[in-house]
Formats: C-alpha cells, structure tokens, sequence
C-alpha cells in the first residue's frame, strides 16, 4: 500500500514509540504528537531519529497536549494537521493505578474526547488503543464486541478506559479499537523499556516487602508481549478497511494463573514467594507494620486482579493477524523475570518506601 500520513498521540509512551518506530519502517509518514518527553524511545532503548520537516519513512515531532481544545495547538497548526492525516492512532493515556481520578478524567476521558473530535472533524479514522481491563472485574469469557455489562471496575484507570471507549463508539469518526492486556517484555526476550505496574508488584514480592496478599491461585493474569501489541496495532493502521467498527483484544497466548507466577519465583533462590491468602480470611490489619505500609501504599491499587477470573476472546485479533503470541506459562514468566535480573531490576533491594514510591512517581 501508499504511505499514509499517521498522526500518533502518546508517541513517547511505551506503545505509542513503538507504533512510530514501526509505521515509519513501513514507509508511512509519521506525525508524533508528544507532551512532556520530546524523545521518542523504542522498547529496545533505541532513540528514534525525528526530523522538522514530514515524509515518508520519517517521523516528525508536533508538540501539544491531548487535554487540551485543539490538542493544544492554534487553529491553523490544527487544522493544517487535521486535514493532512489519513489516520490518527490514540495511545496517549495514564496507565498509572494510583493516580487521582481527576488526572484520569483530564487525560483518560477528555483527552479521548479531543482526539475523537478531531477525527469527527475530518472523517479520519481513528485508532484508538483502551485495555482489555475495561470489562473490569466481570468472570469467565469477555468478547471483543462486550464493552458495558454492568461490570464493577477495580481501578479509576479502567473506568476511565471504559468512559473513553465509549466517546469513541459514540462519535461519528470511523474507529477501530485495539485492547491489550497487561503489556510486559518481547515474546523472545523478555525486554521492557519501562518496569510499571505489575513490574513494580514483582519487585516488592522478591524482595519480600509484602508476604501476604488476599487472592486465589488460579486466578488469572492475561500478560502479552509488548511488540505484539504495536503489532497489531500497526496492522488494524494499514487494513482499515477491514477493522472498521471492529475490537482487537491483544492479548497472551494464554493467561497465566498465580500459581504460576508462583512457581516461576521458586526457581529463583533469592526471591521470596507471596503467600495468597482467601480474601475472606486476609487482614491487613495483622501484617507487620511495615508490610502494612507497603500493602496499603502501593498492593492495594492492584489487590483486585489477585482474584479476578476472565478469559479475553480474541477472534478478531486472531483473524486479523499473521501471527500471534506463543509463549505461555512458566517458560515464559522466566524469560520476563530473566531479563529483570539481568538489568538488575529485580534482585536489588530498594531501601525503603520512600524508594519504592519514587520509582512509581517517575512512572507517571
């Protein structure tokens, strides 16, 4: 196919990066809407080489602000924008669990809003990147089409997920949505440019700063590998014309149980094993005092995917798809946890809480 011209919002997010780094590979013009961090680094650590002036294969930096009206920039750079795209693809979002719901509701859901009136604007399609978490707590098998079943959400991210998935179905744009899972490193090895969220988990569970926590064993954590999601992503981009009004769920080869996160940890001697406790019989009033604090400060923005049970349906993805994640259960949480030893991630103590909220702090 022709070049497109691709505006990308979050181009320097974790997923957004990867996207320009791709589209520009495949000989599409690349315009990459950034905010606070000029640089666009892909997941390997590779810094993307930017230029002033658009063209195919290249991607050219456009400074502005998704909460903002026209995205933050004057009329006319807006409507020049506008109407040189011939798609927008929207990963810009705060992924971050402990975040007021206020930021959620400025980035998340506005932001959301803004793109989608842009693409409204000028009949562009739109590519909007939400998160397989949207059905929230609900149980058992979640379909691509599913989006509103009364479900009870776990966290202020995936409501406003959910409220902004809504104001793309609702909008008169052309869209296509894409849901990944919980992103984590390469399917071959295990590389992540930005340890967040579970990773953070992860390192408190090694070190044993939080023994106890109230889940099950087979629960279920679907984990996906990050090139796969741009991947596909990329893929919904280049044949619109056949994911239009359609829901991607990026998702793993197959979800992964706490037993075997469980028992991917025992292989290593100096990682301590979380106790999972039934929800019924946990306090945290009886841990320690320090265990407290971690718990209370940092395990308790992700408790309730210790206990959550939902499988992710990804038929579309799958026919959409040349290839798929293949790497499943222990083999795979090793390579992860391999190259977090590696890069000394885990198996190197933070000294305190302190420590540990600061690491979550530059996450955002």
């Amino acid at each position: 196919m022709s070049g497109l011209r691709v505006l990308v919002t979050g181009a320097a997010g974790l997923v957004g990066a990867e996207v320009c780094a791709r589209l520009a590979e495949q000989g599409h013009t690349v315009l990459a809407l950034v905010h606070n961090r000029p640089e666009i680094v892909r997941n390997d650590g590779t810094v993307v080489r930017t230029v002033s002036r658009p063209g195919p294969g290249l991607v050219s930096c456009v400074a502005g602000d998704v909460t903002k009206p026209l995205l933050g920039l004057n009329t006319d750079r807006y409507l020049e924008l506008a109407r040189g795209v011939d798609r927008v693809v929207h990963s810009a979002a705060t992924t971050d669990f402990g975040r007021r719901w206020e930021t959620y509701e400025s980035l998340n859901v506005e932001g959301t809003r803004n793109v989608v009136r842009l693409a409204e604007e000028c009949t562009v399609p739109l590519v909007h990147v939400s998160t397989a978490y949207v059905c929230g707590e609900s149980v058992g098998r979640v379909s691509e089409s599913s989006l509103d079943s009364r479900q009870r959400f776990g966290t202020g991210y995936e409501r406003s997920k959910f409220l902004a998935e809504q104001e793309v179905h609702a909008s008169g744009a052309p869209f296509a949505v894409v849901r990944p899972s919980m992103i984590v490193g390469t399917q071959e090895s295990g590389v992540i440019r930005d340890f967040k969220n579970m990773y953070v988990v992860l390192k408190l569970f090694t070190q044993g700063r939080v023994r106890s926590v109230p889940g099950f064993y087979d629960a279920l954590l679907d984990l996906v590998p990050v090139d796969y999601v741009a991947a596909v992503i990329c893929e919904v981009v280049n044949r619109f014309w056949a994911a239009e009004g359609r829901t991607f769920h990026a998702v793993g080869a197959r979800s992964h149980t706490l037993l075997d996160v469980s028992n991917a940890l025992a292989e290593y001697p100096m990682f301590h094993v979380p106790h999972y406790v039934s929800p019924s019989a946990f306090s945290v009033d009886a841990l320690p005092a320090d265990e407290r604090v971690y718990y209370r400060r940092i395990i308790a923005m992700y408790e309730s995917f210790f206990r959550r049970r939902a499988r992710f349906d990804a038929t579309n993805a799958l026919g959409l798809m040349p290839w798929r994640p293949t790497a499943t259960g222990v083999d795979y949480l090793r390579t992860l946890l391999d190259h977090c030893v590696r890069v000394g991630y885990l198996g190197r103590a933070e000294p305190g809480i302190g420590d540990v909220l600061r690491l979550v702090g530059r996450q955002g």
